[in-house]
């Protein structure tokens, strides 16, 4: 059994999002100036954006989208535990591929890449807003959360399906 469960992980990420959304539309800045941010942005070399030191209404609409995604993740949560195995089981592989996507795009098209740096013709401006510290540090989290949460469901799932035997079990000597 997992020290802390899947639902409590997903909760507290869920809560992290409404945080995120809250900071993205009323002072983008702070974000920008974590200390979590500068360490993974100076040892990724990646660049500095200067774009969240005002709001913007790229900003505000990420922070209804994070506000959105934080809702109906608490409330996917609080599924009966057979459904919500189920939906997280599905859920958690496509968002690790997706954030971990996102983390090596961010990273490996920025203007600091070493990959990037030797290619020999110029990219286009496609993306661009997504090749900052920010951007890689918020992917890489989210990555390392959700395979932490792949994880606990598996770990989770025995256990789960234990109690689902007993219980049918006992409705049957009921009857």
């Amino acid at each position: 059994m997992a020290l802390i469960s899947a639902a409590t992980i997903i909760t507290s990420l869920s809560l992290f999002h409404i945080t995120l959304a809250f900071f993205f539309l009323t002072n983008p800045n702070t974000i920008a100036d974590q200390t979590l941010v500068f360490i993974i942005g100076e040892a990724m070399g990646l660049p500095f954006t200067r774009s969240f030191d005002t709001q913007s209404p790229s900003l505000s609409f990420l922070a209804a989208l994070l506000f959105v995604v934080g809702i109906t993740d608490l409330v996917s949560c609080s599924l009966p535990e057979e459904i919500s195995q189920y939906h997280w089981g599905s859920q958690a592989p496509v968002r690790l591929l997706l954030f971990g996507a996102l983390g090596v795009y961010s990273y490996t098209f920025s203007d600091s890449s070493p990959i990037y740096a030797q290619k020999a013709y110029q990219a286009s401006s496609w993306g661009e807003g997504l090749k900052n510290r920010v951007v890689f540090t918020w992917a890489f989290v989210e990555m390392i959360t959700w395979f932490w949460v792949f994880v606990t469901l598996r770990e989770e799932r025995r256990d789960i399906a234990l109690r689902i035997a007993q219980r049918r079990a006992a409705e049957e000597d009921r009857l």
